[in-house]
Parts: C-alpha cells; sequence; structure tokens
C-alpha cells in the first residue's frame, strides 16, 4: 500500500450481544475517492480502498479501451512513495490523443440512463474489440467449488474489517494466483486486472475470474478485454451481463456456493455440455 494512505481505519462501537452491551474498537475498511488525471485533465474519480492505486488506474484505463498495454503507460507520478496528494493519481500517457477516441467518450460519459439499449451496448462491446475468449480452457467443477473458500483465506482485509469486495485469478487446477480488495467491485477487478497488465500477462486466456458479489454487465465486460474465459460469482447475474456472456462466448457461473452453482452459458469449459442458445 502507498504510505499516506490508510485501507484500515479504527472506531469505538457500541456492541448488542444477547443483551449484553459493551464498547469496543472496531476495523473499518478505509474509503477514500482516488482522481485519475492524465496529463492536466482529470478523467474520472472513484471510491476505492486505498492501496494498489496504479494497478487500479491501469485495468480502468486498458478495460475501457484507453490504452493497449502498459507501454502506453509513459510515467505516472510519485507512486509507490508520498504522493503530494495521495488521492490524486497523475498519469502520462505515450498517446494522449486516445482520449478523444469514440470507446473513450462512450465508457466516461455514459451512465446508466443514456438511453442505449442493451443490444446496442453489446454491438458497440463487439465493435470496439473484443475477442472471444480460449475455447480450449478447461475446469473441472470440483475444483471450481473450492474457489471461494481459497479466495476467503486470502483476503487480508476483509479478515479484519468484514467490508470488502474480492476479485482472484486462478490456474484450472485451482492454485490461486493473485487477489485484490477494494470497497468497490468494480475496482477488485480493475486492481486485478491492472496487476496482470502491468506484469506483463494479458491476455489472462488460461485463468479463470472469481468475483465476490453480483456478475454484472461491467465486470463480464472487463473480463472479456482481458481475454479471461471463465468468470464466477457467489451472486447473481443480470441479464444483460448474461447477454453478453453468450455472444462473446464466456463461461459465466453465478451462485457459487459451497457444492452448487449456477452456469448460465459456456458450460462446455466445464465439462457439462453445450450452452443454451
Amino acid at each position: 500500500m502507498e504510505p499516506g494512505s490508510q485501507a484500515v481505519d479504527y472506531s469505538t462501537v457500541c456492541e448488542w450481544n444477547n443483551k449484553k452491551v459493551r464498547r469496543l474498537r472496531d476495523a473499518l475498511v478505509g474509503e477514500e475517492p482516488l482522481q485519475i488525471q492524465l496529463g492536466k485533465r482529470p478523467l474520472s474519480v472513484t471510491m476505492r480502498t486505498p492501496g494498489n492505486d496504479l494497478e487500479l488506474a491501469a485495468g480502468l484505463l486498458f478495460t475501457e479501451g484507453i490504452i493497449q498495454s502498459a507501454k502506453d503507460l509513459v510515467s505516472f507520478q510519485d507512486c509507490g512513495v508520498s504522493r503530494p496528494d495521495p488521492n490524486v493519481l497523475k498519469i502520462k500517457l505515450r498517446n494522449p490523443r486516445t482520449l478523444n477516441s469514440k470507446p473513450a467518450k462512450r465508457n466516461f460519459l455514459a451512465n446508466s440512463s443514456c438511453g442505449l439499449c442493451g443490444k446496442t451496448f453489446i454491438e458497440d462491446c463487439i465493435l470496439h474489440g473484443i475477442k472471444r475468449p480460449n475455447p480450449r480452457f478447461r475446469m473441472d467443477p470440483e475444483v471450481l467449488c473450492t474457489l471461494p473458500e481459497t479466495l476467503r483465506a486470502g483476503q487480508v482485509l476483509f479478515g479484519q474489517t468484514g467490508g470488502l469486495h474480492a476479485a482472484a485469478l486462478f490456474e484450472p487446477s485451482g492454485k490461486l494466483i493473485a487477489v485484490r480488495e477494494d470497497v468497490g467491485r468494480h475496482n477488485a477487478v480493475d486492481k486485478l486486472i491492472g496487476w496482470a497488465l502491468l506484469q506483463g500477462r494479458i491476455p489472462l486466456s488460461g485463468c479463470a475470474l472469481l468475483a465476490s458479489g453480483r456478475g454484472g454487465f461491467e465486470i463480464i465486460q472487463k473480463s472479456l478485454v482481458a481475454g479471461i474465459p471463465l468468470l464466477a460469482s457467489v451472486s447473481a447475474a443480470s441479464s444483460l451481463a448474461v447477454q453478453l456472456a453468450r455472444e462473446c462466448g464466456l463461461t459465466l457461473v453465478g451462485f457459487l456456493r459451497s457444492r452448487r452453482f449456477v452456469c448460465y452459458c459456456g458450460e462446455e469449459r466445464l465439462g457439462l455440455g453445450a450452452s443454451p442458445k
């Protein structure tokens, strides 16, 4: 974590437990705004858990189509040492003209009430250059069912606070590759993909991604951009997420808990037969 940031804070709380009352010191997950600037131009502000800020920014810029590789990041201000403002991250791009591209404008100016239908979003994503993920990836359902417990064991901050989302990459054998935590589930995915980008591991064609929370459209889109063939979550998927996953050939799993899960599409990667139309 960068100096000056605080992923965990503490507060005195009043606990009621079976008619007994006591005051105690409780750990709280840190939540602070991060402004990402490209040169002198503010790009976005996101509420995040401080830590791994460059990974968060790199993952966001990559999954939104503004950069294509880590080489597009020329420099960044004092990441890893004390920044003048720990909640502002300044990045210099090799080709700043990409900010005027259609994908950049679409992704950072659009919102949930922009008036576009789901079909338009999906067509735009496919035209943006999303490739169908690795069709040869396979994972045994028995291995898949072990992923949530492995992820939980790797959630250090969640163990302290109980208040973070997480995203983790796994090998087909179930071996944990990397995990990132954040108060925002999209941020956790961006941090993880940003880590992979900076490590030169994109595309993640041999990995499965497990995300806490639901499998929403944006997380499916981020996974596809990173080349991930299998995305699982512990909760439900949305209708548009399922539609995008089916259109682009992603294996999408929801309600992954204990020894049960629901596969919305791409079940051939789990050895369960052909995908439904």
